[in-house]
C-alpha cells in the first residue's frame, strides 16, 4: 500500500503528516510506504498511491486520482488521522 502525505512545499508539513501518519499506520499494526510530496508533483508522486493526505486548501488542486483523498484537520494529532485511515483502510 502506497499513501503519498501533500503539501505546497513537500518538505514541511507533509514531511510532518508523513512521520504522523507512519505512527497511526503502527497504531492500526498496517504497514505501508508513505512519502512525503509537493503539490505540483501529486500527479507523479501519487500516481499508484492508495491514499492521499493533505490539508483542506489542497483538495482541488490535487485533481482527478484514483486514490482515497485524506483531508486533515490538525498534522499533530495522531488521533485524528488513526481515525481517518483506520475508516479509508478498515
Amino acid at each position: 500500500m502506497k499513501i503519498v502525505a501533500i503539501c505546497g512545499a513537500g518538505i514541511g508539513t507533509s514531511g510532518i503528516l508523513k512521520v504522523n501518519a507512519e505512527r497511526a499506520l503502527a497504531r492500526l499494526d498496517l504497514e505501508a510506504e508513505v512519502t512525503a510530496s509537493d503539490l505540483a508533483s501529486v500527479a507523479t508522486a501519487a500516481a499508484d498511491a492508495q491514499v492521499i493526505l493533505t490539508s483542506p486548501e489542497f483538495v482541488e488542486a490535487i485533481g482527478k486520482t484514483n486514490a482515497d483523498v485524506i483531508v486533515v484537520q490538525n498534522y499533530f494529532d495522531v488521533d485524528e488521522l488513526t481515525a481517518k485511515l483506520e475508516a479509508a483502510l478498515g
